[in-house]
């Protein structure tokens, strides 16, 4: 049986490889409209090996910032909470990714909550979850606020792959221009059945390694 959920809004992708048929590639049907403009986007391959879409200023020199304003996290469009995500963590999940960004760059840059000349500003947004039943090939595509839930008129008993997409843009502190744009997606942890509920505990591993990832990054 297959069913497919197809809702207009998406986002949130990560590093961590778990067992799953699903593709870690993203592409351009996984655009949320957070970046605006994805054009310039090309393939390319994250610090720790993943695949994503990025563009990068050909002029961009990272010597020239010695400090990173890391923006809280914010869900492109805003979600709303249900019987298989409640607010306490659908409000956990960008602090938490806040904070490991900010412990990662805080060895190459002084964190500042204000932006100045010599400052990089990274802005992220999550945008969605893929649900897929897993040994199949149906999926649910649906925003962060619906995960689990929708997927329960097709087979509810399988274990649920999930898969998270983001999309990260660096600005320059003295222009506020873009200097760096990356859209990316990942595995997340798999769950039982479509009944169980998703928690904070689940995404950790994908949310360390763009973390990581972003301490790592280079032009």
């Amino acid at each position: 049986m297959t069913r497919r959920y197809v809702v207009p809004t998406l986002l949130f992708t990560g590093a961590l490889a778990l067992a799953g048929c699903s593709s870690q590639k993203p592409d351009a049907s996984q655009y949320s409209g957070f970046l605006g403009d994805y054009s310039q986007l090309k393939p390319a391959t994250s610090p720790s090996g993943q695949p994503v879409l990025r563009w990068v200023d050909p002029d961009l020199k990272l010597q020239n910032y010695s400090s990173v304003l890391v923006e809280r996290p914010v869900y492109y469009p805003p979600p709303k909470p249900n019987e298989n995500i409640d607010q306490k963590t659908l409000n956990e999940i960008p602090d938490y990714l806040k904070k490991q960004v900010e412990l990662q760059l805080g060895s190459r840059y002084r964190i500042v909550q204000q932006a100045d000349r010599d400052t990089l500003v990274l802005r992220t947004a999550i945008t969605g979850v893929n649900i897929s039943t897993e040994g199949l090939k149906a999926y649910e595509v649906i925003p962060i606020a619906l995960v689990v839930a929708a997927t329960t008129t097709a087979i509810g008993t399988r274990d649920q792959d999930t898969e998270v997409y983001v999309e990260f843009e660096a600005l320059d502190g003295a222009t506020s221009k873009p200097v760096a744009k990356v859209v990316r997606k990942g595995a997340g942890k798999t769950l039982e059945n479509t009944s169980t509920h998703l928690n904070l505990t689940d995404l950790k591993p994908v949310l360390d390694g763009w973390a990581r990832d972003a301490a790592n990054f280079k032009p």
